[in-house]
């Protein structure tokens, strides 16, 4: 913005006119109210002085001011110190008078070519003589009103100070009415009114403080001075200004000088900034007006970057749905919508913190851009499910805006809140999961399709290459990224390593180890597969989840040791590499170790859970085993134990009550064993399926005369203590039925936590029937 475009200056202004006349009238005052009073007598002096009228007509009109001032107080203490006619009096007065409107035409002629050597040598004499004729007032001070001489005191300074308000009002009504140009950019009288003033009162103080201050004593401080009426003036305007109700550009423009243009570009000036007193913190406009204007200035800002954006998205949702593909550039696919939403949201936000004081404020215009986020993120789901012809390129492409959108707001420099930063970081974690599914989805049937073979004897032998076949299907499942950003490619290629690796691991973890040959075996292949997967991805540029191997090549370790010291360490050193291993995934680990006995596991388990890193944040390693959902040890070791009992021959489980999907929330069950897919047991929801079953019609059955329904044992820890009566046992036993009593009370799977857990049926039930 050119608001420091050079000024027109006015010419030397004299005191004629209206000055000139009150100077006189005020000293004639005081020379009839001093007539026919008594005079107070100096010493008479040795060398009288000749008037200034004589000298003037000796032709010495190039006498300093300060020169003729001084002699002027030599007649005065002359004429006071002996009889003296009123024709002296007349005369001295009139000299007087015409010293002091030759002091002020000078003053008042500061700004007219100040760097002229001439008119500095004069400012400076003339502010001499202001001093000497304020030490000649104090002179007078001690003696009678009746006997100072009618023109003293002559108040100097204050006249000088009264002088430079007049000359500050004047120059700024001059800069408000100049039309020169400078400000054609500017749409308004308003702008152009202000720019004017406010590149006045910075060229002003900074000739002020560059040459005039030179010209003052210190105990003046005429910066100070300037400064304090150029404030006050400028302030007094641009109150009237922002009273008129100005329209939402000049309010703009008028709230940019008082916010940012005066207190940095003019106070902050190098030449100007620790020089002067005004408070940097009193603002140009009162705290209600300033407010009221800043309000006016939000509530419409809000108002264009909502509409904006809301468009930008429309035009957008318009270019997918016609079917066209997305632009390439430097042979990738992309859209403008990002940058274009960033370079207008930063534009605002930079307006807005010049024009508004408290920068918080902008949260109001960065909400927008979270909403918008949201609502992109919406738009993008729904297309997906379009399944488009130029989906594909599309996506590509919101993949790129993604990214972009992700830098902008993860600036540290940015005007986003932390909060808000998290908000719009999950949105657009969401989307970019949204574009990643689209290319992953793929990949993962053909991952479920290729480890079927895991920890089979055709993989344990290597005749069936399980992971070679993998990687032969995803080179040409990638080879479609080329025109995807290399930034967003090597990114999804890090999503496909991490999903190669998960399910590996998980399949891994569901397998059942039969022996040490199983295990010895198993980890030498995965080394190898580990190795395969990894100079997969390295060749491909991933090189930023290249840890994975390591997680593969550590679990490997885990299988081959068979010592429990070794397996002890082994594990120690994973969950400090990785501090997402928990206590579950140890146990399911430990379970594939066959030859470990429960002693060795539970000091295994201790010590692991010992040696810990006490402060996570110390490590620097990505989650992954966080990832990796596996069963609790409890339900799954449990869960094995009944799906090998004789019990599950038993005619009972066919009962309704443990297939329908209802009453138990079981689901169907499979071969009469029921699935248990949560590590935690919600009484709530079990006692809500309780109270079904009293009411319901099934526990007529006879199952539940059983014996094993009835003892002691079973209905203490499931059904007594849940509020379900019992069942008088009044049917013949089953034979097969009462074995299975006989073994699941001598079986150690009752002294487990579970079955003495408050909630209703969470022994029995809950194992049986699942959550």
């Amino acid at each position: 913005m050119n608001w420091a475009a050079p000024h027109r200056v006015c010419g030397p202004t004299p005191l004629h006119g209206p000055l000139r006349q009150s100077l006189r009238s005020e000293m004639r005052g005081r020379d009839e109210e001093n007539r026919g009073g008594p005079r107070w007598e100096l010493l008479k002096l040795k060398n009288p002085a000749m008037s200034e009228s004589d000298r003037q007509t000796e032709g010495e009109e190039s006498d300093r001011v300060d020169e003729v001032g001084r002699r002027l107080i030599v007649r005065e203490e002359q004429l006071f110190s002996q009889d003296s006619t009123s024709e002296d009096n007349s005369r001295l007065q009139k000299d007087f008078e015409d010293l002091t409107l030759q002091i002020w035409t000078t003053v008042q002629n500061t700004f007219t070519s100040s760097s002229s050597s001439g008119q500095l040598d004069q400012l400076r004499n003339a502010v001499a003589c202001i001093q000497q004729q304020e030490v000649q007032d104090r002179r007078w001070t001690d003696r009678p009103e009746d006997r100072l001489p009618v023109w003293r005191p002559l108040k100097c300074i204050s006249a000088h100070n009264t002088l430079l308000h007049n000359l500050v009002e004047s120059r700024l009504t001059e800069a408000a009415e100049d039309e020169s140009g400078g400000t054609e950019g500017f749409s308004s009288p308003l702008k152009r009114e202000v720019c004017h003033m406010g590149r006045r009162v910075r060229d002003d103080l900074l000739t002020v403080a560059r040459t005039v201050t030179d010209c003052y004593p210190p105990e003046m401080d005429v910066l100070n001075v300037y400064a304090g009426l150029y404030h006050q003036s400028f302030s007094a305007r641009l109150t009237e200004l922002a009273a008129s109700g100005p329209e939402i550009s000049d309010c703009s423009y008028l709230l940019l000088w008082v916010n940012h243009f005066y207190p940095h570009t003019v106070l902050k000036h190098e030449d100007l900034d620790g020089k002067m007193r005004v408070e940097r913190s009193s603002s140009l406009l009162l705290e209600d007006d300033l407010t009221r204007l800043e309000e006016q200035y939000l509530t419409h800002q809000e108002d264009k970057v909502k509409l904006w954006l809301s468009r930008a998205l429309q035009k957008e949702e318009e270019s997918w749905l016609s079917g066209a593909n997305p632009e390439l550039i430097d042979s990738y696919c992309y859209s403008p919508l990002a940058a274009d939403v960033i370079q207008m949201t930063d534009r605002v936000l930079t307006e807005s913190g010049h024009v508004i004081r408290e920068q918080s404020r902008g949260e109001r215009i960065t909400a927008h851009l979270e909403s918008f986020l949201s609502s992109y993120k919406t738009s993008v789901e729904q297309f997906v499910k379009m399944n488009q012809m130029n989906l594909r390129s599309v996506i590509k492409a919101h993949l790129v805006c993604e990214q972009q959108f992700r830098d902008y707001v993860t600036d540290p420099t940015g005007n986003l809140t932390e909060q808000q930063r998290q908000r719009c970081l999950d949105t657009l974690t969401a989307l970019r999961d949204c574009g990643y599914r689209y290319f992953t989805c793929p990949i993962h049937l053909e991952l479920k399709v290729c480890y079927r073979h895991l920890w089979t004897s055709v993989w344990m032998d290597g005749s069936l290459p399980v992971v070679d076949s993998l990687l032969n299907s995803l080179i040409g499942q990638l080879t479609d990224l080329k025109d995807l950003r290399e930034a967003c490619r090597q990114s999804l290629l890090c999503v496909v390593h991490q999903d190669v690796v998960l399910q590996y691991v998980m399949r891994m973890m569901k397998t059942k180890m039969k022996g040490r040959e199983q295990q010895v075996g198993g980890a030498q292949r995965m080394k190898e597969d580990a190795q395969k997967i990894n100079d997969f991805f390295t060749e491909g540029g991933c090189s930023e989840s290249l840890w994975f191997s390591e997680v593969l090549c550590s679990i490997a370790e885990v299988l081959r040791l068979q010592d429990p010291g070794s397996v002890q360490l082994e594990l120690v050193s994973l969950a400090r590499a990785f501090p997402d291993l928990s206590d579950v995934h140890v146990s399911a680990l430990l379970s594939l170790k066959t030859g470990l006995s429960a002693a060795d596991t539970r000091s295994i388990r201790r010590s692991v859970k010992e040696n810990r890193l006490l402060d996570v944040s110390t490590s620097h390693s990505p989650p992954f085993f966080s990832r990796v959902k596996v069963q609790s040890d409890v339900v799954q070791s449990n869960v094995v134990f009944l799906r090998s009992s004789p019990m599950w021959s038993s005619p009972m489980w066919s009962s309704p009550m443990f297939c329908s999907p209802g009453p138990v929330r079981c689901g169907p069950v499979r071969c009469g064993v029921p699935q248990v897919q949560s590590n935690v047991v919600q009484s709530n929801v079990v006692q809500s399926d309780v109270v079904f079953l009293r009411s319901s019609l099934m526990w007529s059955s006879p199952m539940w005369s059983s014996p094993m329904w009835c003892s002691s044992g079973l209905v203490q820890c499931g059904l007594v203590r849940c509020g379900v009566p019992q069942v008088q046992s009044n049917v013949v036993q089953s034979n097969v039925v009462q074995s299975d009593v006989v073994f699941l009370r001598s079986s150690p799977m009752w002294s487990s936590p579970m079955w003495c857990s408050s909630g209703p049926v969470l022994g029995l039930l809950y194992f049986l029937c699942g959550n």
